[in-house]
């Protein structure tokens, strides 16, 4: 079954849907902050304002367009969307500092909840190979975006 957020996302990200590149990117990179926010199978409030946060200030989306994402990942919490689209989007039209600023964003999302699960782990280090980027910077990103003890 077709779930409603990859319909949602597939719609907006079609080649001739949306003119404007920009808004295609900030796109793919909600959705790859969505994918974290899930990975450990709990998509709780916390999390949600995170990603709301990131939407709104960073990636300049439109406020319509941050609830029904926001919404319908939450409905969707179970299924899967495949990461590729999305990071080749990205890989096309960001450039490394851009890729970095994401990276610190999806650690942002993953500690919103209070601690890093094995799956987001797993789940930003898989992101970050496919953003090549290397470990170095892998590692910056998430430093930076670790929580201040």
């Amino acid at each position: 079954m077709l779930s409603q957020l990859r319909t949602f996302f597939s719609e907006r990200l079609a080649p001739g849907v949306d003119d404007d590149p920009g808004h295609r990117r900030h796109l793919a990179a909600a959705a790859l902050l969505i994918e974290i926010a899930r990975a450990d199978f709990e998509f709780d409030e916390d999390e949600q304002a995170e990603i709301r946060g990131v939407l709104a200030t960073t990636l300049d989306l439109r406020a319509d367009e941050i609830e029904e994402i926001v919404q319908l990942a939450t409905a969707e919490s179970r299924d899967a969307i495949s990461l590729h689209q999305f990071t080749r989007l990205v890989n096309e039209s960001h450039s490394l500092e851009d890729k970095l600023r994401l990276m610190e964003d999806l650690w942002r999302v993953a500690y919103a909840d209070g601690h890093i699960d094995k799956h987001e782990e797993q789940l930003l280090r898989r992101i970050a190979d496919l953003l090549h980027l290397r470990h170095a910077e892998f590692m910056k990103a998430k430093h930076a975006a670790a929580p201040a003890d």
